[in-house]
């Protein structure tokens, strides 16, 4: 389980609007409709490698509530061990190319960290242990605020598998727990079987130098999805040039920043046509 590219990228500028809350045992960051309008579903946030506290993510939330009056739940599922910040530095370090001495000297220490918060990070974040945490959050959200409002599951590399994984067909009460599934530039993904599994339409985003998803998985992926029967159907969009994390940890002064735009506009998008079509 390893993809240097989940820990390159950078912090964008912003400040986020929402609330911190507590609900159902984990801190949650959270993004209401503007204006104190209802909420016309539910959408949950499964981070990247980052976490809950990470800024990229809790302006994209911010930005699902405001296009979509959705509201959005940014739930802590890594318990306050989501990987250090410094990685994005170290990382820039390690894959630019040394013009200077003291360039050459800080390798071995920027290597040293890189694999001290990845390890750090990743024993406690293991899918084995986090899915029962993530699933267990969205069975008391079922049960309680999702009762009557469709749910969506959004998720970002480490967190785009959760999603798929949510996607085979759990449910609580006699309603499925997602209800509809987007995901950009899923990681660790065990091709094609969990696809195959997937019982929830799932919209993907993914860029053609993705090294966790490649053009040929993605183009499969496709097809697996689409044949589906309806109600089950899902879609691939592929972006041309964009890279793994290119829909939440694109630099917006190096990148062009409209991919992650339009991933962005993709899931909302999403969300609205299946929303739509959901009562309970």
């Amino acid at each position: 389980m390893s993809c240097p590219d989940c820990f390159k990228g950078a912090i964008h500028d912003g400040k986020p609007t929402g609330t911190v809350i507590q609900l159902h045992g984990l801190d949650v960051y959270l993004a209401e409709p503007a204006g104190g309008r209802p909420p016309r579903g539910l959408v949950v946030i499964i981070p990247d490698a980052f976490g809950w506290d990470f800024v990229n993510l809790r302006l994209i939330a911010d930005n699902f509530a405001r296009k979509g009056d959705y509201r959005v739940y940014l739930p802590d599922f890594m318990n306050g061990k989501s990987a250090p910040l410094y990685l994005l530095d170290s990382m820039k370090v390690l894959t630019s190319k040394a013009t200077t001495w003291s360039d050459t000297l800080t390798k071995p220490y920027h290597v040293f960290w890189v694999f001290y918060g990845f390890t750090t990070w990743l024993l406690p974040n293991r899918f084995g242990k986090s899915f029962p945490i993530i699933k267990g959050f969205f069975e008391a959200l079922r049960r309680n605020e999702a009762a009557h409002l469709a749910v969506g599951a959004a998720g970002y590399c480490w967190g785009g598998k959760h999603v798929v994984l949510l996607a085979e067909g759990y449910k609580a009460d006699g309603k499925p727990l997602v209800d509809v599934g987007f995901t950009a530039h899923p990681s660790w993904l065990s091709f094609y079987n969990e696809i195959e599994k997937v019982r929830v339409p799932i919209s993907f985003a993914v860029g053609t130098a993705d090294n966790q998803m490649s053009l040929e998985h993605a183009e499969e992926t496709r097809k697996i999805v689409e044949a589906k029967p309806d109600g089950q159907k899902g879609q691939v969009r592929i972006y041309q040039g964009y890279g793994h994390g290119f829909a939440c940890r694109a630099d917006p002064k190096n990148s062009d920043p409209k991919g992650a735009e339009e991933a962005e506009d993709q899931a909302v998008a999403w969300f609205d046509k299946h929303f739509a079509n959901i009562a309970y």
